[in-house]
């Protein structure tokens, strides 16, 4: 792989991971126009989900810091005297983040290789597209929520990450809605959004390193990797940024007039 197409790579990694218009579903439709070439390999794709993973920790860097220390206070001899660690608000959020991988991670690991085998119809992705779409759509219409995190709605919101394993399903199209819909505020459904798939990314990368660990890394392929890392970090950067300004704004359903033009174009195209 050249600069070139590392950089194109990242860029598309850093764009379609965060903006509600399903990575995994772009590069299965890429995959299908222009041949399994496009297959980035799967070091470059840990290099490249870590540039994401390093985008939300940096945007959310003072929330991280806030859970992180608040943690350490709860679980600390005077906080477990005083009960911190059933009180605190983040650290019970801690809880709730890992209640919400629940879902996915029983999809992930029953259903690996069916998953698998639906990147590979092109129809199928084309069809999710429309079926995001209409679930962002429909997000103009929920108004102003401004209730809070809780476990039933974390656990809502894991099932809706669940299902978007499936290509063409957004992530954070899917997350994102369904926390405006349990009546979670735009800001606190965007937070959880994104921090609930830090540790999603940081199991991801780390099952990814453990099957590289035997074929080790070509050190002719450290400027392409590095390349592709800092592209897909600082579009991740700015595509989270842009996404939250939007969401706002109360503009987050313009997304749905994209996913619907893919996902017609891709079902003509692919029927």
């Amino acid at each position: 792989m050249d600069i070139i197409q590392a950089i194109l790579l990242g860029l598309l990694q850093g764009i379609t991971e965060f903006l509600p218009v399903s990575s995994s579903g772009h590069l299965a439709l890429g995959r299908a126009l222009l041949g399994r070439d496009l297959e980035p390999g799967i070091t470059f794709e840990i290099v490249v989900h870590f540039g994401s993973f390093c985008s939300i920790v940096v945007y959310f860097r003072k929330k991280i810091w806030e859970i992180l220390t608040d943690i350490f206070k709860s679980f600390s001899p005077s906080g477990i005297r005083s009960k911190r660690f059933i009180s605190d608000g983040n650290t019970q959020l801690s809880y709730i983040i890992l209640l919400s991988m629940i879902p996915a991670g029983l999809v992930g690991f029953t259903m690996k290789e069916n998953i698998e085998a639906i990147f590979l119809n092109p129809f199928f992705v084309s069809c999710m597209l429309l079926v995001t779409g209409t679930l962002l759509f429909s997000t103009k219409f929920v108004g102003n929520p401004e209730k809070d995190v809780d476990v039933k709605r974390g656990i809502l919101v894991g099932v809706a990450q669940a299902f978007a394993i499936l290509p063409g399903i957004s992530r954070s199209g899917s997350t994102i809605s369904v926390s405006l819909f349990s009546g979670m505020s735009r800001q606190k459904a965007a937070n959880f959004s994104f921090l609930m798939v830090l540790p999603v990314l940081a199991g991801a990368m780390l099952l990814e390193m453990i099957e590289i660990a035997e074929t080790g890394i070509e050190m002719t392929a450290v400027i392409s990797l590095f390349a592709g890392y800092l592209t897909s970090f600082v579009s991740g950067y700015f595509a989270l940024k842009y996404l939250i300004i939007l969401l706002k704004k109360e503009k987050f359903h313009y997304f749905a007039y994209y996913c619907w033009t893919v996902g017609i174009v891709g079902i003509f195209y692919f029927f």
